[in-house]
């Protein structure tokens, strides 16, 4: 898969230069970002250390692939992940569920007021436009972090391969390009990367239980209970990323790709055993709770989202 990545990337920009200065390279540009979204997948999995059996090989092939042919900071998105994976869905710890163009969570709506809270309400509505600014959300919060956080690890090694892959993109673009079609082609590229990624997040994430702040929930329960597995074929399967089986994604974060059909089984087998909620959807069900749960949230209805578990203790 990285080599057809790599070999797709190759292709596409070489079609960009025979097609010349043509609208149709927005249909190029589409495609585009559709390769860079599976090159996300892959650095994702790389990150995790999923593909070899060698951390170094793991960390710079994720390096790699994000800094040079995606443009995005190998350290940034760890340091991320890795927060979101120890608490995913709970309160002032997971980074990904604090938006500040969607109220995520009860407590961010009732933190809205004017405008923002008059949108709130409608948000699920209008959500899977906004996914299509996800990408530039990422690639700004790379960069910040690159540039100002402390303690980035390797950080002109990080710098070194974003800007080369920024500088190095653009220029192929406005040279064989006209400028408005140039801006037009980055807009098409980027959009469609954002919405495949914060589309995979929001299937496996949104509408699932929140956790509050306080709660101590063990780690079988932390994880299942929290994400959502989505049924499908192979259409699913390559347009998440294997993502899908986000449940044992998380209960085991380095199992590589290629295994988690099988983990499936067996981790719904020990949950049914052990009286754990296992939430598997098809992917028009999964994308229905999510624009209900954001509508709902938005409304400041929260009791049916409310984390099972914390229910149950709290009566």
């Amino acid at each position: 898969m990285i080599i057809g990545v790599v070999v797709a990337t190759g292709a596409l920009l070489a079609a960009v230069y025979v097609v010349g200065n043509s609208w149709f390279q927005l249909v190029l540009a589409a495609m585009l970002g559709l390769v860079m979204a599976q090159v996300g997948f892959l650095s994702h999995e790389a990150a995790h250390r999923s593909i070899f059996s060698s951390a170094k090989w793991n960390e710079w092939v994720s390096r790699v692939l994000g800094g040079l042919l995606l443009g995005l900071s190998y350290q940034w998105w760890l340091n991320k992940h890795s927060v979101h994976h120890a608490n995913p869905n709970k309160l002032g710890h997971d980074p990904d569920i604090d938006s500040k163009a969607l109220a995520l969570t009860p407590e961010a709506t009732d933190a809205r007021t004017g405008l923002a809270a008059r949108l709130s309400k409608w948000q699920g509505f209008y959500f899977p436009a906004l996914l299509f600014f996800e990408g530039l959300v990422l690639y700004g919060s790379s960069i910040k972090i690159i540039f100002t956080a402390p303690g980035v690890k390797r950080r002109w090694v990080e710098i070194t391969f974003v800007s080369i892959r920024w500088v190095a993109y653009l220029a192929f673009l406005f040279i064989v390009l006209s400028p408005a079609l140039a801006v037009a082609f980055v807009a098409v590229q980027i959009g469609v990367f954002g919405f495949l990624l914060g589309g995979a997040f929001a299937t496996n994430h949104i509408g699932m239980p929140i956790v509050a702040r306080d709660a101590d929930i063990d780690f079988l329960r932390r994880q299942v209970l929290m994400s959502r597995n989505v049924r499908g074929g192979i259409g699913v399967h390559f347009f998440l990323g294997g993502l899908e089986y986000q449940i044992e994604h998380h209960l085991f974060p380095t199992a590589p790709r290629p295994n988690l059909p099988a983990l499936r089984l067996m981790v719904r087998e020990f949950c049914d055993e052990n009286g754990v909620e296992y939430t598997e959807t098809s992917l028009g069900e999964a994308l229905a709770t999510v624009v209900a749960y954001l509508n709902q949230v938005g409304l400041k209805n929260r009791d049916p989202f409310t984390c099972p578990l914390v229910r149950e203790l709290r009566g």
